[in-house]
């Protein structure tokens, strides 16, 4: 177990029923092989809503709107669209460089994985992009660090909601409408 998961099962219990994935089949339609700390992440808490704002993209999630690997599609069409009319960020003018959801907002900001060509996806760092305007940020930490760090406060996004993270706590999975 990672040191983030450990600090987010102090922020949260985990729900009593595990999620149990087909891994390879999983990442075989998404094209590549996803992060580790993810995936144990996924198979505790499943697709989740935290502090009433953030959500976290769950592969074949059994509520649609959090289905990574629809959001994954939908945002990889939509960001194309986007480059015709907005500048990429830095670390997207890399040749081969791009970006996979992994975590949305109520207000609809996007959280992504930075993944660069031959790199192990345990290395990929996040990305964060605001609703409807050409701000990203750069976060050199994983997942599931961005998560916890942002929840206990470690880190703070300049993007993201002033009213996120709350204090108590709030944790839920994402199930069916």
């Amino acid at each position: 177990m990672t040191n983030a998961l450990a600090r987010l099962l102090e922020i949260a219990p985990a729900p009593s029923e595990p999620r149990t994935k087909d891994w390879s089949e999983i990442e075989t339609t998404l094209g590549t092989e996803l992060p580790s700390d993810y995936k144990e992440f996924i198979c505790v808490f499943g697709g989740s809503y935290w502090d009433d704002y953030l959500y976290v993209l769950e592969p074949e999630c059994p509520n649609d709107n959090y289905d990574l690997l629809e959001y994954a599609r939908d945002q990889a069409e939509a960001l194309e669209g986007l480059w015709e009319f907005e500048k990429k960020p830095a670390e997207l003018e890399v040749e081969g460089n791009h970006v996979i959801p992994w975590a949305t907002t109520d207000n609809g900001e996007s959280l992504y994985w930075l993944v660069q060509p031959g790199q192990n996806p345990d290395q990929w760092t996040v990305m964060v992009n605001e609703a409807r305007g050409d701000r990203w940020e750069h976060f050199a930490m994983s997942c599931t660090q961005f998560l916890a760090s942002s929840l206990d406060e470690e880190i703070q996004s300049n993007i993201l909601s002033s009213l996120y993270p709350q204090t108590p706590h709030e944790f839920s999975r994402v199930e069916m409408l």
